[in-house]
């Protein structure tokens, strides 16, 4: 757990997820948590039965269980599956930060994570390594799975980008089979056309019962959007570094899966930077041309941060 005056955080060490982001003055907590648990983790190849819900990494695989030169990942695999070491950095009137690390077991990555909170500022602060300890070139998709739920979403909470971003849809439906917008594309931000012929607004987060969807976001010359309640309610701000992270996910679950692994139970936004799209897993990234790609022996470094917006 990481606190000052105006927030605390708290990281469950094993997957390294962000559990709760709660801005202490008004005891708001903006991270989303999965209505079926997710700790203690049992023992499970299956990343839904040990997901949380919060905030984590996903590396080296992006979306759906893949095999890449031998190695077999699962759903979003690996570092949100392990455990993380953790050691104080700062802990002092100043500040607080926490170096959380991480070495993959199917491929040879090491992730290095330095989580900050300054005294008197609400905001989170996160300076990254990933490291290839190989002596050979190996892909991977990198991403910050940020998911926002009760009790800080409500319909009608608003999306800001920067300008010039496009939307790409994902090319198939997801489950259940409706989709919130028609497939093609690219569409320009934020209204975009519906399967049923009428459009719709994307930067408005819609009512319980809506269309569930994975979209693709692109155009990022500076890597930030703000998500706010309704009539300038709190909010937040996601800064990042968008010539690592070019892309990123919207997720849309909101009570319309039915099925496994939500049984109606979710509403959740998911607003995700990353390297690299589409969702369904690294080896389409490669044949794409968005998967990183890290030389042996070599190092990326990434910084994000999350403020509260008054």
């Amino acid at each position: 757990m990481l606190e000052n005056e105006l927030l605390r955080i708290t990281v469950l060490l094993h997957g390294g997820h962000v559990v709760e982001f709660n801005h202490k003055p008004r005891d708001l907590d903006y991270v989303w948590l999965s209505p079926r648990g997710g700790w203690p983790v049992p023992p499970s190849d299956d990343f839904f039965d040990t997901y949380p819900g919060g905030w984590q990494e996903v590396l080296p695989n992006g979306g759906a269980p893949a095999a890449y030169r031998g190695a077999a990942m699962a759903q979003h695999g690996e570092a949100a599956g392990l455990p993380w070491d953790c050691a104080v950095v700062a802990n002092d009137p100043a500040e607080v930060a926490v170096r959380l690390t991480v070495r993959t077991r199917r491929m040879p990555y090491r992730v290095s994570k330095v989580l900050r909170l300054r005294s008197g500022v609400a905001r989170l602060e996160a300076a990254e390594t990933l490291t290839n300890e190989s002596a050979v070139a190996v892909h991977a998709m990198w991403g910050q799975h940020f998911a926002y739920g009760a009790p800080f979403l409500v319909p009608g909470a608003r999306i800001a980008l920067p300008p010039g971003i496009t939307v790409i849809p994902h090319e198939t439906t997801l489950n259940p089979p409706r989709r919130a917008v028609a497939a093609g594309g690219p569409y320009p931000w934020p209204v975009v056309p519906t399967p049923d012929g009428g459009s719709v607004d994307l930067s408005v987060v819609p009512a319980p019962g809506s269309p569930s969807d994975v979209l693709y976001l692109t155009g990022f010359t500076e890597g930030w959007y703000e998500l706010r309640r309704p009539d300038a309610g709190p909010g937040v701000r996601v800064e990042w570094d968008a010539a690592v992270l070019p892309y990123l996910w919207m997720w849309h679950e909101f009570g319309d899966t039915t099925d496994y692994p939500w049984w109606g139970q979710a509403y959740v936004a998911g607003l995700e930077p990353f390297s690299s799209y589409p969702t369904n897993g690294l080896p389409d990234a490669v044949a794409n041309g968005t998967a990183l790609s890290l030389p042996p022996s070599s190092s990326k470094e990434l910084t994000w941060a999350v403020e509260v917006l008054p």
